[in-house]
C-alpha cells in the first residue's frame, strides 16, 4: 500500500489555515456560509493528519533509540514494543485518512426525497410499501432528521400505493441512497387461509434534495393545473381546487399533490418533488458519462435492481448486493437495525473506492 503523499497532507493543512484566516472577518454572506461548511468538513481530516504525524514522530524517536549502540537490553525491549505498537497505530491512521480523502459525492450532505411505491403483489405489495415507509420514518427519527410526508396514496386495504417524503438532515442522502431499488417481501398474508407464503415487492427511489442553487426551474416550462382533491374511490373530499398537478413540459415529468387543504402548500410540495426528480435526472445523465466510476459503487442504484429480501417466516433480511443476512427482521423494520445494513454497504463501497485509488496510484 503506497504511503500518503506528505505534499497532499501539507496542502490540506494549508487550506485549513487559509479558511480560518478568511473567516476571521466574520459576516454572513453566502460565500462565508460555504467556507464555514468546508472548514467543518476539513477539521476532522486535519485532526487525523496531526495525530498521524505525532505518531510518526514518536516512531522516529523509538527507532533512533534502538539505533543507539549502548542501549541496555531492558530499554531495548521497551523501545521494540513501543515501535511495534506505533507501526500498527500508524497503519490504522493511514487507512482512516485514506477513507476520509476518498472523493465525496456533492449530494451526500444533502437531505433526500424518498419515494416508495407498491410493486407486484396487489394489496400485499401496498401493505409492504407502508411497512417500508414507516421503517424510514422511524430511522429518520433515530437519526434526528425531520421526515415530512409530501404525498401519499393509500392502498385499498391499507399501506400505500405510493408515498413520498422529504427527509431533512445533514447526511440524510448519504445513508438513504443505498435504499434505491426493488425490495422484496416473503410472508403469509392475513387473508391466506392455507398458510401459503406470498412474494410481493415495493420500489424505493431516493433522490438528493435539490435547492434553488442546484437547479433553477423555468416557470415557462411548467404547466400547472389545479383541481379538487379526491379521496379513496374518487369521491371529492373538499369543494375547493386545492390539488395541484405540475407538468415539466420538456421532460414530460408529472407531479400530483393533493395532501394539503392549501393549494399553495400543495404547489410548494409538488415543486420540491419536481426539482428533486429533475436534479436526479441530470445527475443520472452525468453518471452515465462516468460509467467506470459508477461501476465501483455498491450496486447501480437502478430502481429495477432487486436489492433486498425481507423473509417473515424466517425472520431474516438479506441484502443481495453484499450477501449480508441479518436475523433481525423486526428490528430492521423498526429502524433500529437498519444502520447495520447501511453501514456494511458504505464500508463495501469505501473498500472498492480505496482499491481503485490504490490501483491508479
Amino acid at each position: 500500500m503506497a504511503q500518503l503523499a506528505p505534499a497532499r497532507l501539507d496542502a490540506i493543512l494549508a487550506r485549513q489555515a487559509s479558511l480560518i484566516h478568511r473567516l476571521a472577518d466574520g459576516g454572513s454572506s453566502p460565500q462565508t456560509i460555504e467556507l464555514s461548511r468546508e472548514l467543518a468538513q476539513l477539521n476532522p481530516v486535519v485532526a487525523a493528519i496531526e495525530e498521524l504525524r505525532a505518531a510518526q514522530a514518536e516512531l522516529a524517536d523509538a527507532e533512533a533509540m534502538l539505533a543507539e549502540p549502548a542501549i541496555d537490553s531492558e530499554l531495548r525491549g521497551l523501545a521494540l514494543a513501543e515501535r511495534d505498537e506505533l507501526i500498527m497505530k500508524i497503519g490504522a491512521l493511514e487507512r482512516e485518512l485514506r477513507v476520509m480523502l476518498l472523493p465525496k459525492d456533492a449530494a451526500d450532505e444533502k437531505g433526500a426525497i424518498l419515494e416508495v411505491r407498491a410493486g407486484t403483489g396487489g394489496d400485499e405489495a401496498a401493505l409492504f410499501a407502508g411497512d417500508l415507509f414507516r421503517m424510514y420514518a422511524r430511522y429518520a427519527a433515530l437519526k434526528g432528521w425531520t421526515f415530512e410526508v409530501l404525498s401519499q396514496a393509500e392502498g385499498a386495504v391499507g399501506g400505500f400505493k405510493e408515498a413520498i417524503a422529504e427527509v431533512r438532515g445533514r447526511g440524510a442522502y448519504a445513508r438513504l441512497r443505498y435504499e434505491s431499488g426493488v425490495h422484496r417481501v416473503q410472508r403469509v398474508p392475513d387473508t391466506e387461509a392455507s398458510g401459503r407464503i406470498h412474494t410481493s415487492a415495493a420500489t424505493v427511489a431516493v433522490l438528493p434534495e435539490a435547492e434553488d442553487v442546484d437547479l433553477a426551474l423555468d416557470e415557462s416550462e411548467l404547466r400547472i393545473d389545479t383541481m379538487r382533491a379526491s379521496g379513496a374511490g374518487g369521491q371529492h373530499v373538499n369543494k375547493t381546487e386545492s390539488a395541484v398537478r405540475i407538468t415539466h413540459v420538456p421532460s414530460g415529468i408529472v407531479v400530483f399533490v393533493q395532501d394539503e387543504r392549501s393549494q399553495h402548500r400543495n404547489r410548494t410540495k409538488a415543486l420540491a418533488i419536481l426539482r428533486a426528480r429533475l436534479y436526479d435526472m441530470e445527475r443520472s445523465r452525468l453518471d452515465s458519462e462516468r460509467a467506470a466510476t459508477r461501476r465501483s459503487q455498491v450496486g447501480s442504484g437502478d430502481r429495477s435492481e432487486r436489492i433486498r429480501t425481507y423473509n417473515f417466516p424466517q425472520g431474516r433480511v438479506t441484502d443481495h448486493r453484499i450477501g449480508l443476512t441479518l436475523y433481525k427482521l423486526p428490528q430492521v423494520l423498526e429502524g433500529t437495525a437498519l444502520d447495520e445494513i447501511v453501514g456494511a454497504l458504505i464500508t463495501e463501497r469505501q473498500a472498492a473506492l480505496l482499491a481503485m485509488s490504490e490501483a491508479a496510484a
